[in-house]
């Protein structure tokens, strides 16, 4: 497994903001991680990224300690966060070499019009960050993760703002690295996983609430979408599918 999440836990004060969860991802089979707002999902990225420590708990990536082992963890990660962050005043290709040298990659010239190649960045190389729309932006985000070819991806909210030509031109990406590396998607699309995930996580206040297969998920649940099976286990009490 590229990614062990075994028992953690997270505290904020007097709010577990996830308790006790434990799942596996693997290569080749994308995870779709899923929950509604606050449930945890960004907590639990942050965690897998080396961003904050847990509370109880162990993880680990690639083979290595999330705690113990932060440094190999971010060698073997790329990781898009929720808030993409970007420096607005760089040019995409600076961007990309600026990040390229801080992984040490070889051949980065090659390397750098590889990734641009396959984020569909060509036409905007030569644009400031702080002048792309927010779709284009999403791409920078997407092409500074996988810069380094790294071993596992992490993902949370990868295609928010693209239009929709982007977003089957992103998704195909995404299918095509899911073939070899572990990729954990953190999505509100539910068409999204459908599309491309093998593999469904469901964490609502903090707790995983299903784990399986995208099939098995379905047909344990009897329900014909994954959005109907989404509500029915992580809406308020009192509300439901018709």
């Amino acid at each position: 497994m590229s990614i062990i999440v075994d028992q953690l836990t997270k505290v904020y004060g007097q709010q577990r903001a996830i308790d006790n969860i434990s799942f596996n991802a693997e290569p080749g089979k994308i995870l779709g991680f899923l929950g509604p707002n606050g449930a945890g999902k960004s907590t639990t990225m942050k965690i897998l990224a080396g961003f904050i420590p847990q509370t109880h708990g162990r993880a680990s990536v690639a083979g290595f300690d999330v705690t113990g082992q932060s440094l190999e963890v971010r060698r073997n990660l790329g990781y898009l966060p929720e808030h993409n962050p970007l420096y607005l005043d760089m040019y995409v290709k600076e961007s990309m070499e600026f990040v390229a040298n801080l992984h040490g990659v070889a051949n980065r010239a090659a390397r750098i019009s590889e990734v641009i190649d396959l984020t569909g960045l060509g036409v905007e190389q030569h644009k400031k960050i702080g002048a792309l729309s927010k779709g284009y932006r999403q791409r920078v985000g997407i092409a500074q993760a996988i810069i380094h070819d790294p071993k596992v991806l992490i993902l949370d909210e990868p295609t928010s703002g693209l239009d929709p030509n982007q977003l089957v031109e992103i998704r195909n990406l995404l299918k095509e690295l899911g073939k070899s590396k572990t990729l954990v998607l953190s999505t509100h699309i539910m068409q999204e996983v459908e599309a491309i995930c093998e593999q469904v996580v469901i964490i609502n206040k903090g707790q995983i609430v299903a784990n399986d297969s995208l099939a098995g998920l379905k047909e344990s649940h009897s329900k014909n979408s994954l959005e109907e099976i989404f509500i029915s286990l992580t809406s308020p009490a009192g509300f439901s599918v018709d």
